[in-house]
């Protein structure tokens, strides 16, 4: 295949995509195109860097299928490539009699979606493996575990150029235009023809597959999570991944504790709406980003459909008084002295206009273009095991 394609964005997904279609194509011409200085500067460095193995994605959904593909696929490339990993386990602690029965349904949900190893624990079974978490019974979820991400994504550029494709950086895509039964791709740094686009954008997936001419028939809507860092001192709280039982009055996993690879433990995050697209402070506004949010009919009905969950998340963000009781749920002896500021991200959620929030990956194909559209957490998980699907689409089709 002696054809030339572009892929915009160059996160862990638009990487890892490229990754894929060179090794699928061993004979097409590639080029990643990333508006940022350097790769990875979003979502796939802004994240928990947790390996998630498909625990609480509905059955048969592409999300739990790629989910269990990807944490797997993972693993190997970062023993592969001496790539930071632990897969040190995680657990999901059910901390009310109201929450068992939802414990148990995710634990019949992780059976059913292929996961190795899943018990039912016991309070002192807990404690055993999180000395310091309270509940009343608890999942161990052993497969789970934490990652260097953004050094995935280094070596995910080293390959793609191993192999003849290129990656350039400051080249911010302002259109797409169809040529000749071809496109012609305008970026910050040129333009280049192309015989496929592959828009794997993220934060911006909505308004890149707009370029060309798709309606937006959902909208990104940005949700900022915060987290706090625990004092040094005091890090012997979390062992590894303590989470809470969602809540199912709210689309989000709820604040919880995760040991980083690079060392130490964060807690967090909240999930409050973003006011610009990059807005990983209170303070960072982008009058167009908010207007779009604001404009859409779908954000307005998603508030009327969670408002307690919102205002409480909303509060949170500004408490951290209220932070502390949400994580003394699962761990009591955390102490509001023990949380320091921590770092930030922005979800890059679409939502439907009926305020619905996209639950699966979500992947748009037209005519020499294909544009991943929704790939929330756990994308970087999933992210070579959604490449290989883009792949295997384009293959499908060229």
């Amino acid at each position: 295949m002696n054809q030339h394609i572009v892929v915009v964005g160059g996160g862990i997904v638009g990487l890892a995509s490229a990754y894929r279609l060179l090794e699928q194509l061993p004979g097409a011409s590639l080029t990643v195109l990333e508006k940022e200085a350097a790769v990875a500067r979003h979502q796939s460095s802004h994240n928990s860097g947790v390996l998630h193995c498909g625990l609480y994605y509905k059955t048969g959904s592409r999300r739990a299928r790629l989910a269990v593909k990807g944490i797997r696929q993972m693993i190997e490339f970062c023993q592969i490539h001496s790539i930071p990993h632990e897969v040190c386990g995680k657990v999901v602690v059910a901390v009310s009699a109201e929450e068992i029965p939802r414990l148990h349904a995710l634990y019949q949900r992780g059976q059913d979606n292929g996961l190795r190893g899943l018990r039912l624990l016991s309070p002192e079974q807990l404690r055993e493996i999180e000395p310091h978490a309270s509940g009343l019974a608890a999942i161990h979820v052993p497969e789970e575990g934490i990652a260097d991400y953004p050094r995935v994504c280094e070596v995910l550029v080293e390959e793609i150029r191993a192999r003849g494709g290129e990656v350039i950086t400051g080249a911010g895509v302002s259109a797409i235009l169809p040529d000749a039964g071809r496109w012609r791709v305008v970026h910050a740094a040129g333009d280049c023809a192309c015989d496929w686009v592959v828009s794997c954008a993220g934060l911006y997936s909505d308004r890149v597959a707009a370029l060309t001419g798709r309606p937006r028939s959902v909208r990104i809507v940005p949700f900022r999570g915060e987290y706090c860092l625990i004092r040094p001192e005091r890090q012997f709280l979390a062992r590894n991944l303590i989470y809470p039982v969602p809540d199912p009055q709210f689309p989000f996993l709820g604040v919880h504790f995760t040991r980083m690879i690079g060392g130490g433990v964060e807690a967090g995050p909240n999930a409050v709406l973003a006011l610009a697209r990059e807005g990983y402070t209170k303070t960072d506004v982008s009058v167009a980003d908010l207007a779009d949010s604001l404009g859409f009919p779908g954000l307005w009905r998603f508030l009327r459909r969670y408002p307690r969950a919102a205002w409480e998340e909303l509060r949170r963000s500004f408490s951290r008084e209220i932070f502390c009781r949400s994580l003394q749920r699962l761990v009591p002896e955390i102490r509001l002295d023990d949380l320091l500021p921590g770092g930030s991200g922005v979800r890059a959620q679409a939502m439907s206009p009926d305020g619905t929030l996209v639950d699966d990956f979500s992947f748009v194909e037209g005519p020499r273009e294909i544009h991943v559209i929704n790939a929330p957490s756990p994308g970087a998980t999933a992210s070579l095991a959604i490449g290989e699907e883009i792949a295997s689409m384009l293959v499908a089709r060229a």
